[in-house]
Order: structure tokens, then sequence, then C-alpha cells
């Protein structure tokens, strides 16, 4: 099966915006609920008029202070605990590496923790790297440098790749499960030097054998309509975690979670598993 262009997914970077909109939009529901203009519920506040249109149009993110005044003037105080929910929630969606970076990245590897030992249904889907569950320590320790380099991060190398390596204990204990696709790019793209990649992919073999993984790889040669342009991973039916260059988002969306879930069947259907999978494998390791 090939996923077509009309089903690709939205760009994650707007899944926050597409949020604040959804807010918006359900403030205005509230208001016109009343029969209120949106003049006379800034003036009921005591806002500046333009504020009303600012919150409707998703423009500006409401404060939970906004939120009670809002319902309040409209009557429907009860929806206010939902509407606080929905905007906290919101706050996760999109956050930019420098925030979530300032405490290193031990720290940042540790957050995930206890989603990934809540998780039993990986999907997970790369372009371009090994994913984390997979990588050696030294794959793990030249990406984590690079990314500390680039971002001018305090270094705890060392620290991060041991957590990173203690992360990978899902793999087999539990009830979890991992399929994951990668493209074939993955296999070439040289990190950390001819060593550390041969090393990396040797592992992947042997990973590709254990019995909770299933791996797939998309060749370079196959014929495709429809590409993701960033790797994801998905949690089970709960969530989506994106990384972007500038931001991680995460995607708790029903609808958009199955659009995830559709593409991932589309990569999956597009890969080589077993031994033709093992093939590529050692083509990259015999190119080194």
């Amino acid at each position: 099966m090939l996923v077509r262009e009309t089903d690709a997914v939205p760009s994650p970077s707007s899944s926050a915006q597409e949020a604040r909109r959804a807010l918006g939009q359900r403030l205005r529901e509230i208001r016109k609920e009343t029969s209120l203009t949106a003049r006379a519920l800034a003036k009921r506040a005591g806002w500046h008029e333009s504020k009303c249109s600012r919150l409707e149009n998703g423009k500006t993110r409401p404060s939970e202070e906004d939120l009670r005044v809002w319902t309040l003037h409209c009557g429907a105080l009860d929806q206010l605990d939902d509407l606080i929910a929905f905007v906290r929630n919101m706050d996760g969606m999109y956050v930019e590496w420098h925030r979530v970076m300032r405490g290193g990245l031990r720290r940042l590897q540790e957050s995930d923790v206890s989603l990934y030992e809540a998780t039993r249904r990986f999907r997970i889907y790369e372009p371009g790297v090994i994913p984390g569950l997979l990588q050696t320590p030294g794959y793990a320790a030249a990406l984590m440098g690079d990314i500390i380099d680039f971002h001018q991060l305090p270094d705890d190398t060392k620290a991060a790749v041991a957590v990173r390596m203690e992360r990978q204990r899902v793999l087999c204990r539990g009830d979890h499960t991992f399929a994951m696709v990668l493209e074939e790019s993955a296999l070439w793209t040289r990190i950390g030097g001819a060593e550390v990649m041969a090393a990396q992919l040797g592992h992947l073999l042997v990973a590709a054998s254990l019995p909770r993984v299933s791996l797939g790889i998309i060749p370079a040669s196959v014929d495709r309509r429809m590409c993701p342009a960033e790797g994801f991973w998905v949690f089970d039916d709960d969530r989506v975690k994106v990384e972007l260059v500038s931001a991680e988002v995460t995607v708790t969306q029903p609808q958009e979670i199955e659009l995830y879930a559709r593409t991932f069947a589309g990569m999956s259907a597009l890969a080589v598993h077993g031994g033709p999978a093992r093939n590529l494998i050692t083509s990259a390791i015999n190119s080194l």
C-alpha cells in the first residue's frame, strides 16, 4: 500500500497553531451562546475590545484568569476546568529545544523514562538516524556531542548516554512491542566515523532479531508517492512525538494521531523486513 499525498500528515509545527485556533473557536461559541457581542464582553471584563478578537482568532494564548473571566461573564463557569486543562495540554504541544535543553541532555533523556515504561506499542519512523532505542553508546555519544556543540550546552554527554542506554531496558522487559521503520539513508548517514558506524550497524543486525522488535528498511530505490519530512514516534494510540530543528512537537488530537498511524502503516508497507532488511544493513557495513 502506498500512502497517498492526500493522506499526508499536517506539518507538525502547525499543531500548536491549530490548537490555539480550536480554543479560540470554542471561546467564540461560548460567547455567542449568551448573545454577547465581543464589544459587550470586553466591556464587562474591563478589556480592550481587540483582546476578545485576538483570543477568538487564536492570536493570543489566554491565561487561566482570562478563561475564568470569559466563562464568568458568559455564564459558562461549568466549562472553566475543561478550558484550563486544554490550555495546559496545549502548552506542552510545542516545546522549543532551548527551553528543554537548558537543564542538559541527561535531564531531557530522563523526562521520557516514564512514557517509555507506560507505552505498550511503539511505532517509530526515522528517515535519517538510528532510533535511540537501538543506538550503541558510541553512536549516541557522537550524536549527542554534536547536539551539545550546536546548541552550545554544558557537556553532560556521558551522563545523557548512560540514561539513554538505561531506557533501552524496555526492549527486553514488560510487554512492550516495537515496530520500527528506517529509510535506507539512515544506514548510510555517517555519525561518529567509520568505526562507530560499523559497531552501530552490527548492533542493528542483533537488535533486529529481538522477539519484540520488527525492523523494516525502506530501500532508496523503492517507488513512492509520499515521504514524511520528519521522523515521528507513535506511543500507543495516545500521542505522537515529532522532533523539528527548533522544537519537539507532541500531538494528542485523535484525528492527527490516526493520520500518523496510517502514515506509519504506509511506510511499513514500503519497507523490507527480515533477510532483505539484513542485506541492506550488511551492504552499508561493507561500504565502510
